[in-house]
Parts: structure tokens; sequence; C-alpha cells
């Protein structure tokens, strides 16, 4: 078998393991640094409505963000984190 149907497998049995409320799921955490959505953005070239458009949040969401008013938590950091790495990774990944 691939290595990578070894792991998908391993993956299924501990997730059915978890629910039958035997053993310890692997928990995997990442550290993210707070996003400079302003600068991300900018580095998309993207206006705030475009981008806020490409990453499914309203543009107010975004403005405050952008002014530090709020943070961006959970899914949505890491999409900000992926955004900075490759300004491009979600109009390639989602262009039809």
């Amino acid at each position: 078998m691939s290595d990578a149907f070894t792991s998908i497998e391993k993956g299924l049995k501990e997730a059915l393991a978890h629910a039958r409320g035997e053993g310890q799921a692997t928990v995997h955490e990442i550290e993210l640094p707070e996003p400079d959505v302003r600068a991300i953005r900018a580095r998309t070239g993207l206006s705030q409505t475009e981008f806020a458009r490409s990453i499914g949040v309203k543009k107010g969401t975004l403005l405050n963000w952008e002014q530090r008013r709020r943070s961006p938590e959970g899914p949505a950091r890491v999409l900000l984190a992926l955004i900075d790495k490759d300004p491009k990774i979600v109009l390639r990944t989602l262009a039809g």
C-alpha cells in the first residue's frame, strides 16, 4: 500500500476510536502571529471590497481588522497567513 493510503487509514482509525471515546486524538496546534491585514491585502493588489469578497467576509469586518479594532480568529487567521505567504493563492485556487 502507498504511504498516502497508510496515513489516511491511520487517521480514519484514530477518528473512529475518538468518536467511540477510546484513546486520545492527535491535536495539531499552529501558532500564528497577529496578521497585518492591511499589508496582506495591499500585496494582493485588491481593493477592500474585492479582498473582502474574495475571502468571504463583509467589508466592515475587513475594515475592523485593518484598523485593528478587531482581530481575525480561527480559519480567517489561517487563510490570511496563507495569503501573506502567497498573495495570489485564493485567486488561483478558486478561479474557474
